[in-house]
């Protein structure tokens, strides 16, 4: 994993509200990936779930565990 390049993300997500509310909307930690990509940072959603409980300059990142659909 690219440590690194999540701290960055992390970091620059702390600054920008717009990535903020994406981040906060995503769905999943692949979604999250998926941002992150989009703006040059490379990680996969398997790498963020890793890190759960860890805290990173002033943001901690969590799992969320959001019951699936049951029809």
């Amino acid at each position: 994993m690219s440590l690194d390049q999540l701290k960055a993300f992390l970091g620059r997500m702390q600054q920008d509200d717009t990535i903020r509310r994406q981040v906060l909307a995503a769905a999943t930690a692949d979604d999250v990936a998926q941002i992150a990509l989009k703006l040059g940072y490379e990680f996969s959603g398997d790498e963020l779930l890793r890190v759960s409980g860890q805290r990173f300059d002033r943001v901690t990142v969590h799992k969320n565990d959001i019951p699936g659909e049951y029809n």
